[in-house]
């Protein structure tokens, strides 16, 4: 009964931190939706992560995203976010209100990727460089973490699952992510130097923490035609493409 107890009130100072962490991101500065939602984007899809020597995996992942805090729900609905791989190239698609489905292309050992956005006036391949990263691009938030000591064994998929303690540099607050040791963080795409593939992780955004939860893994070969850039998107660069969308709403 006293073990139940701890573990319940545990379970309940998490869930206050998270809720306080939430609090926190909600006093950004929200005039500029369009800019947040087009930020939230570079940091969810498109910044570096580090190459590990992992078990090598092809196929498809699967991430369920939720707002942690639910009377945000009804304004920021349930999305997926899907993730196919040869363990060579890399494809995230990611459903947004503002630019619908966005997709990234990315190769994994040249570090190189494509942000594809449809817009009313074109269809746009933004090119990163992430070994090369222009002072302009959004950077990505830094997360320490440290492994959880004499760990409950859990299990994802058939594989053992661990749990880290992980603190964001500007709230320092301790949030429970989970993670698979025996896969590289370098399929998500969002974090360097993580110790394996998240499985349950959190993202600040200026609309609130998401809560991003592996729900599904399937082994298979997934199509060429899932890596290629499609022949009516116009490449450019990732300052070219802001000149372009918000140079034009300035001079309206």
């Amino acid at each position: 009964m006293d073990m139940y107890c701890k573990k319940n009130e545990k379970e309940v100072e998490t869930a206050q931190k998270i809720e306080q962490l939430n609090r926190n991101l909600l006093t950004f500065d929200k005039k500029n939706s369009s800019m947040r939602i087009f930020t939230f984007l570079f940091v969810v899809l498109s910044f570096s992560a580090s190459a590990q020597k992992k078990k090598p995996f092809s196929g498809k992942f699967i991430y369920s995203i939720q707002a942690v805090d639910t009377a945000l729900r009804t304004l920021l609905p349930d999305k997926q976010m899907v993730i196919y791989t040869n363990d060579t190239l890399l494809r995230i698609e990611n459903d947004t209100d503002q630019f619908g489905k966005q997709i990234v292309i990315k190769h994994l050992h040249l570090n190189k990727s494509y942000l594809l956005l449809q817009t009313p006036s074109a269809n746009y391949a933004i090119q990163t460089d992430h070994a090369a990263p222009s002072p302009r691009q959004v950077q990505a938030p830094k997360y320490s973490f440290q492994k959880k000591r004499f760990q409950r064994k859990t299990t994802r998929f058939g594989y053992s699952e661990k749990m880290l303690r992980v603190t964001h540099e500007k709230f320092k607050e301790e949030l429970p992510f989970y993670y698979l040791p025996q896969f590289s963080v370098g399929y998500l795409n969002a974090f360097e130097n993580f110790p394996g593939l998240l499985t349950n992780y959190y993202i600040a955004t200026p609309d609130g923490l998401l809560s991003f939860t592996l729900i599904a893994m399937e082994e298979m070969v997934p199509s060429r035609n899932l890596f290629g850039i499609p022949s009516d998107y116009k490449k450019v660069t990732f300052d070219e493409f802001t000149k372009e969308m918000f140079g034009a709403e300035e001079k309206k």
